[in-house]
């Protein structure tokens, strides 16, 4: 049975529909339902171990996974990594996974891989809009992505990954072990490719700043679905406040952009 989901203003352009992924006997995703539309942020929200980076992968079909995951028109009911890349679907994973002795450009060429192989030449044009995105990135074309700052070595895996053009840009802890005030900048940045048409499907731990970013937000606890809504509705709610924002809510303020 297809989801029906709350999310439905705009152009579908991901739905997952009852998702399940499990670790041997361990249910890690459990028949998880939700939607991304076309320009949209849409967040997933929810405490460690949830199952927030399980879904981005199993997404991904970096995970077997069973369920349905619908991208761009297209069924996919056991996603694989390379046709979902050249679909447009691109994901920067928590650990970026740089290559760190290579220069900042060629990990920026690198992400164009498909579009070279495809004999598409536009991919220069898009490396100049990725170092005017990130100028500091321009400015250490040459020098070893291995050397860079937590926050430049973020930068540089989104930059990366916008280098395939993707029609859906999937984001796992993309403030994870960053000073405020770089996530700050982090967060901009991805509101900015919003402007710009990008969609992003973003999975994040700090819930204040994912979800006042956002325009659709889920709640993902114990691998199971537990709230949605708008971010804007979200992040005002008790249950939400009471839960994510609490405690740490002063350290968060500092992210509001």
């Amino acid at each position: 049975m297809k989801l029906v989901s709350a999310n439905d203003q705009g152009t579908s352009l991901l739905e997952v529909n009852n998702l399940s992924v499990a670790y041997g006997k361990v249910e890690a995703l459990m028949n998880f339902n939700m939607r991304v539309n076309q320009g949209q942020i849409v967040s997933v929200v929810g405490p460690n171990g949830a199952g927030k980076t399980t879904l981005l992968s199993a997404i991904m079909g970096v995970l077997g996974s069973n369920g349905q995951v619908e991208f761009d028109g297209s069924v996919e009911s056991s996603p694989q990594i390379e046709r979902m890349v050249v679909r447009g679907l691109n994901l920067v994973p928590e650990k970026r996974e740089l290559f760190g002795t290579m220069s900042i450009e060629d990990n920026l060429l690198l992400g164009a891989f498909q579009r070279y192989r495809q004999g598409d030449k536009a991919y220069k044009d898009t490396l100049d809009e990725i170092y005017t995105l990130f100028p500091r990135l321009k400015e250490r074309r040459l020098q070893e992505a291995g050397t860079l700052s937590g926050g430049e070595r973020q930068m540089l895996a989104v930059g990366r990954a916008l280098m395939a053009k993707p029609k859906l840009l999937m984001l796992d802890e993309p403030s994870l072990g960053l000073a405020p005030l770089i996530t700050r900048e982090i967060f901009k940045i991805i509101d900015q490719l919003r402007g710009q048409g990008v969609s992003i499907l973003l999975v994040e731990q700090n819930a204040r700043a994912a979800l006042k970013l956002a325009d659709y937000a889920y709640v993902l606890e114990m691998g199971k679905l537990s709230m949605e809504g708008k971010g804007k509705d979200l992040v005002e709610d008790p249950r939400i406040i009471e839960s994510y924002l609490g405690i740490s809510s002063k350290h968060q303020a500092v992210l509001d952009i």
